[in-house]
């Protein structure tokens, strides 16, 4: 195993520390969660709407263990940089503790000594708070849909005209998902599309089982697929799970 007296000896790449820190350099793991600290409340702030400190929210310890979780599973194989993966991990894991605080912090009166005024207050602070979560998933969402729209510029793919000429039938968007998966999860052709911002049809036709004419068809919305697949788009992947 490589000491951190060996990492002074060059400078190393992030993903390069990462898989020291998989190989247990316990050392350089505790000084990348120092390193890191404004990075993990930049992505935790963006997830509360709010800032958050790194001495006092319980929000920031959940990013904290997130970003450590994420160096133990970053693998280059995922196709992405090992500080997007961590912005995904973080994400993640704060949007989940979010969800358990919202239902937690829900009064709960099963004691016959209460009266109907706590009892409906019980009903308010219920209705309250799934409001409250709703409406916070829908900015998250608004966000990200925001900034995929901005991506696809760079592909010159507006989203109306993503959005007219998407697949119509889910059997057909199910294939063009497929396709998506195999061009990011090939390294050559990933690299191509990142670079040239296009869909290498005759070099991804060996790998897909639909014709020629059909990706040429779905090709736009193939490219925001893949542009979802290479981004941090935590709700809008959801949409993507279950197909492959």
């Amino acid at each position: 195993m490589k000491s951190l007296a060996v990492l002074e000896t060059r400078e190393n790449t992030l993903e390069e520390n990462v898989r020291l820190v998989q190989l247990g350099d316990r050392k350089l793991q505790n000084r990348l969660l120092k390193v890191y600290k404004p990075f993990i409340v930049k992505t935790v702030s963006e997830v509360c709407k709010r800032y958050i400190s790194s001495t006092s929210d319980d929000e920031f310890s959940i990013g904290l263990s997130a970003f450590n979780e994420a160096m133990i599973d970053f693998s280059p194989e995922k196709g992405c940089s090992f500080l997007a993966f961590a912005r995904l991990v973080i994400k993640r894991k704060t949007i989940d503790y979010i969800r358990k605080e919202s239902k937690r912090q829900l009064p709960v009166y099963l004691d016959d000594g209460y009266n109907d005024e706590q009892m409906d207050n019980a009903i308010e602070v219920e209705i309250a708070s799934k409001i409250y979560h709703l409406k916070t998933e829908q900015w998250h969402q608004r966000e990200e849909i925001k900034a995929l729209v901005q991506q696809l510029n760079n592909y010159q793919i507006g989203f109306n005209e993503l959005i007219n000429n998407a697949p119509k039938h889910r059997d057909a968007r199910n294939s063009a998902i497929k396709v998506a998966l195999t061009l990011y999860q090939n390294e050559t052709m990933r690299e191509y599309v990142k670079l040239k911002k296009q869909v290498p049809i005759k070099d991804l036709i060996p790998h897909v089982t639909v014709s020629k004419k059909t990706l040429e068809r779905n090709r736009k919305f193939i490219l925001a697929l893949f542009v979802i697949l290479d981004g941090d788009y935590i709700y809008l992947k959801e949409y993507l799970k279950g197909v492959g």
